[in-house]
């Protein structure tokens, strides 16, 4: 048995390409969607995601503004603009891309951005809203993973979901989404004591640890769905936190690293950037 490849380069296209139709009939209704990007400083990897969330939203015609700070920027200053961004009607999402440089507080600048703008799903108000079932934005990727999980024709309601990693960002989100979804969740971390055997009773087996190929074939049950939300540079290869080419043997179906739960990221952010200016 060799597993289907989950491919999210391909989803995560034919999503772009529905969110495009759903511009355009906003657009003409004089509400295009705008989305503003904060990147405070100069560090790299921030560049380069910014700059792929710029060309992605252009592909679908949303204005995309990015508001590139010197490293030295105050607290003051960037809430500010923040304030600033809330109160312009063209703006419908405000994503300020982390990490800040040292001396900013993620937690106030996060808290300052108003939860309608919110697309990146992490204001306190949306997080509390995803635990208890109410309408908001949540975390983009935990998003594209159960989109993953649903364009593989598997029916979610009833299953056993093992999540390996609790982060604010992916674990936690990612369990609650499940949880809507019907699923008997559980949530591995490092004080759990046999991970491995909680692996093995998972039907979708997802795994957003940050170590690399940690999840190995005899870990997983035969047939599991495994979503793998690892990024991990080892001697110059990205690889995920699977050892996909052992787990593919008995698997039905995994996503690779590159390439699977990735591009789904940007997609969700989009996505949930049209929900905004459809909301506004």
């Amino acid at each position: 048995m060799t597993a289907k490849i989950i491919d999210g380069k391909a989803i995560a296209k034919e999503i772009r390409g529905d969110l495009a139709k759903q511009v355009a009939e906003l657009t003409k209704e004089g509400r295009q969607p705008g989305l503003a990007v904060v990147l405070v400083g100069d560090d790299p990897a921030s560049a380069v995601y910014v700059r792929s969330k710029k060309r992605a939203c252009e592909e679908v015609g949303i204005n995309s503004l990015v508001h590139r700070l010197p490293q030295e920027t105050t607290q003051k200053e960037l809430l500010a603009l923040i304030e600033e961004l809330n109160q312009d009607p063209k703006i419908h999402g405000i994503l300020v891309q982390l990490p800040l440089p040292d001396g900013l507080d993620e937690e106030i600048v996060i808290n300052a951005i108003s939860p309608k703008k919110d697309v990146d799903g992490f204001h306190p108000i949306n997080v509390g809203n995803l635990h208890i079932g109410q309408e908001g934005f949540v975390p983009c990727t935990p998003a594209g993973v159960v989109e993953l999980v649903k364009r593989t024709g598997v029916s979610i309601a009833g299953k056993n979901v093992v999540v390996l990693g609790r982060s604010n960002i992916v674990g936690k989100p990612v369990a609650s989404l499940f949880l809507r979804e019907n699923a008997t969740v559980t949530i591995c971390h490092s004080r759990t004591k046999d991970v491995a055997a909680e692996c093995r009773r998972a039907d979708i087996l997802i795994a957003a640890v940050g170590r690399p190929k940690l999840v190995q074939q005899d870990w997983v049950k035969p047939g599991a769905v495994v979503i793998d939300v690892g990024i991990n540079r080892v001697d110059g290869e990205i690889v995920g936190d699977v050892d996909f080419e052992q787990v593919k043997k008995v698997a039905e179906a995994i996503t690779p690293v590159p390439g699977g739960v990735g591009p789904m990221t940007i997609a969700m952010l989009l996505k949930a950037t049209v929900e905004a200016a459809s909301r506004a």
